[in-house]
C-alpha cells in the first residue's frame, strides 16, 4: 500500500469565497505527514481543480474529509470507491460527531485530529490489523461497530509539519493557482457558543504552534509565489499577548503579506495590538458579531454587547482595517424586526463586507440536540446545512419569513446605492467587493427560487424537505457510471479487500 489519495469535496451551493477557492487544512496536512513517511500521495479539493476519477481509482486507499454541508457528496463518493474494492477513511467534523451514519458508506473514521495518528492507521491498513489500538478510530469488524477510546487530539502542535500543498491538484507548481493560503497558528478555542462546532472537533483547549514554525511557514508561503495569507485559526487573536508577540516577529522579519484573519470584539479592547495588526499588514478582520439583539447574544453564549460590537467597528476603521461582519438569524429571540435592524446597523456602522447567514443546528453542537430533542428540525438534508438555509422551525417567524428577509437583507446590504457609496470615496476595491455581492446575492436567490417556494408551503403534515434540483452527488454517480459502462472500473482493484 504506496498510494494515498485525498479528496475534499465541493460546497452543495454558491457562498460569499466562491471566487476566493481555499483548500481546509485537514487533508493537506495528513497527506503531508504520509509524504515524510515515503508514501505517493495526492490530495483533490475540488473547489481548485475537478476530481480525476480514473486517478482515484489508482489509489491504495482514500480519505475524504467533509464538514456537514459535503456530506452528502461525500458518502455518495465514499460508496463507490469502495465499490472498487479500495479501502475509504473519512473523517472532519460531521464524521467526528456522526461516526456511526459516516461507517453506513465508509470502512473507517478517524475522529477528531488525525495528525498524530494517521501514519499508524495506514500502517494498519497494510497489515490489515491492529486497528483497536489508533485512538479516535472507529471500524468494523466482524459486524460490529468499534469506537475506540477518546477523541484524537494534537498535543504538541510543532510536530505538525508545514502543509506541502504540492500534493494538491493544481498547485503542484506552487501557489499562484490560490489567490489566499490558510497558515495555521493554533486550535481549539475557549469560547464555546451554543451553534459552534469548533469545539466538538478541537475542543476548549488552545493549543499553539511556535512562532519558528508559523514564520517559516511565511516564508515558505513567499518562495512559492503566494498573494494573500488566512490565518486558519478559529480565533486568531483568543491569546492577545501571543499573538502580538506573533505580529512583532512577522515585522522585524519583514514577512508581512496582506493577511486576514477570525477575530472576536475583544481585539478592539487592546489598543497596542491593533497597531501591530496595521504595521503587519493586516488587510481585513473577519468578526462573529452574530447579531443586534442583546437577548440574542446571550442566548448563543456570545459574552459581547452591541456597544461592543460598535466600539469594535469604529477602532477598527480608525486603525484603516476592513471589516467582514457575520451576523446569524433565526434564534428564538429574533423576528422579523431584528433582521431589519441588522441591515440598518451594517449600514449605518459602515461595514465593508458581510454576511447575513441563518442559524444552521449542526451536529454535535448544543444547538442541534436542543432543537432535535424540541422537535423542530424540518431536514436532515445535510447539504441544506450550509447557513444559507432555513433547516428548523423558528420561534419569531415563520421559515418562509426567515429565508425571504434573509434574502432581502443580503439585497439591502449589497444595493446599488452602497455600491455608489464607495464609488464617491474612490473606494474601488469596495466598489469591486460591493459589486460582487451584489451579483452573488442576486443569483443565488435565482438558483434557490424552489427552496424559497418550498418554505413557504412547508406544514405539520408535510415536514420533510426533498428537492429534486439539489441531486448534489448525482454528476459522481453518473461518472462513476460512465467509468463502468467504458470498462474502466472497477478496474486493477478489484480484488482487493474491502
Amino acid at each position: 500500500m504506496r498510494r494515498i489519495v485525498f479528496v475534499e469535496p465541493k460546497p452543495p451551493d454558491l457562498h460569499i469565497f466562491t471566487r476566493m477557492p481555499m483548500p481546509r487544512l485537514g487533508t493537506v496536512l495528513l497527506g503531508t505527514i504520509l509524504r515524510q513517511k515515503g508514501y505517493e500521495v495526492k490530495s483533490y479539493v475540488e473547489v481548485v481543480r475537478d476530481l480525476d476519477i480514473e486517478d482515484i481509482l489508482k489509489a491504495d486507499a482514500v480519505g475524504i474529509s467533509t464538514i456537514t454541508s459535503t456530506a452528502p457528496r461525500a458518502y455518495e463518493l465514499a460508496r463507490q470507491i469502495k465499490r472498487a474494492g479500495i479501502p475509504v477513511f473519512m473523517g472532519g467534523p460531521h464524521t467526528t460527531c456522526l461516526p456511526d451514519e459516516a461507517l453506513e458508506h465508509c470502512d473507517y473514521v478517524l475522529r477528531g485530529e488525525a495528525d498524530e495518528v494517521i501514519a499508524d492507521f495506514v500502517a494498519a491498513l497494510e497489515k490489515g490489523s491492529g486497528f483497536e489500538a489508533i485512538p479516535g478510530l472507529s471500524f468494523r469488524e466482524n459486524g460490529r461497530v468499534i469506537h475506540n477510546e477518546s477523541v484524537a487530539v494534537c498535543r504538541q502542535m510543532d510536530n505538525i509539519p508545514c502543509p506541502d500543498f504540492t500534493i494538491v491538484s493544481g498547485l503542484e507548481d506552487g501557489l499562484h493557482g490560490l489567490s489566499i493560503t490558510p497558515i495555521m497558528t493554533s486550535r481549539g478555542c475557549p469560547y464555546d457558543c451554543s451553534f459552534c462546532s469548533v469545539t466538538g472537533m478541537f475542543g476548549r483547549q488552545y493549543r499553539f504552534r511556535s512562532q519558528e514554525r508559523v514564520l517559516e511557514e511565511l516564508a515558505r508561503h513567499r518562495e512559492m509565489g503566494g498573494k494573500f495569507v488566512f490565518f486558519y485559526d478559529d480565533n486568531f487573536a483568543a491569546n492577545r499577548q501571543r499573538t502580538k508577540e506573533l505580529l512583532r516577529s512577522m515585522i522585524e522579519q519583514n514577512l508581512t503579506p496582506p493577511w486576514t484573519a477570525q477575530v472576536r470584539v475583544e481585539v478592539a479592547r487592546d489598543p497596542e495590538l491593533m497597531e501591530l495588526m496595521q504595521r503587519s499588514n493586516c488587510h481585513t478582520l473577519y468578526l462573529g458579531f452574530e447579531s443586534v439583539n442583546p437577548e440574542t447574544l446571550k442566548a448563543y453564549n456570545k459574552r459581547q454587547t452591541v456597544e461592543d460590537i460598535e466600539k469594535c467597528i469604529e477602532r477598527l476603521h480608525a486603525h484603516n482595517i476592513r471589516i467582514h461582519g457575520m451576523f446569524v438569524f433565526g434564534a428564538d429571540d429574533d423576528t422579523v424586526d431584528t433582521i431589519h435592524e441588522t441591515v440598518k446597523f451594517a449600514k449605518e456602522n459602515d461595514l465593508e463586507s458581510l454576511q447575513f447567514l441563518i442559524l444552521t443546528p449542526l451536529p454535535g453542537t448544543r444547538m442541534f440536540h436542543e432543537l432535535e430533542s424540541q422537535d423542530r428540525l424540518i431536514s436532515r438534508d445535510w447539504s441544506l446545512y450550509d447557513t444559507h438555509h432555513v433547516v428548523f422551525e423558528p420561534k419569531g417567524m415563520t421559515p418562509y419569513e426567515l429565508q425571504l428577509e434573509t434574502i432581502k437583507a443580503t439585497a439591502r446590504f449589497y444595493s446599488m446605492g452602497q455600491i455608489a457609496k464607495r464609488f464617491v470615496r474612490l473606494d474601488m476595491f469596495n466598489v469591486s467587493i460591493k459589486a460582487y455581492g451584489r451579483r452573488l446575492a442576486k443569483k443565488w436567490a435565482r438558483k434557490n427560487e424552489s427552496f424559497l417556494e418550498y418554505t413557504k408551503n412547508i406544514t405539520e403534515a408535510g415536514r420533510q424537505i426533498e428537492l429534486a434540483a439539489r441531486n448534489t452527488a448525482e454528476d459522481i454517480r453518473e461518472r462513476f457510471s460512465q467509468l463502468e459502462a467504458s470498462g474502466g472500473f472497477p478496474g486493477i482493484h478489484a480484488d482487493k479487500p474491502r
